[in-house]
């Protein structure tokens, strides 16, 4: 099953938001800077910030990708504080959406 995940980093006050089939390889690749041209390069304190387990690998890129366009920093605070969100999100790009 596959994951969309957001981490945060306190020294760049910033988010990075990303998905994929195994997050604890992943998200020790972010902390390891293997990704030379990643974004997630500029910081070593990333956490998690927020994580949506459980999902299709389909379903979990255009999660992702949902989030990317909003591009808004409110919107990836509000996914946390808000959990029906994640559930909408998850409800509409299930298994079979076309969107």
């Amino acid at each position: 099953m596959a994951t969309v995940y957001i981490l945060y980093s306190k020294s760049t006050d910033g988010y990075y938001t990303g998905s994929c089939l195994d997050f604890t390889e992943r998200f020790q690749r972010h902390l390891d800077k293997t990704y030379f041209d990643s974004y997630t390069r500029k910081a070593s304190d990333w956490t998690l910030y927020l994580a949506i387990n459980g999902l299709g690998y389909q379903q979990a890129r255009k999660i992702e990708k949902h989030i990317k366009s909003m591009k808004s920093r409110r919107y990836i605070e509000n996914l946390k504080k808000y959990p029906e969100m994640v559930a909408s999100l998850i409800e509409k790009y299930g298994a079979g959406s076309s969107r």
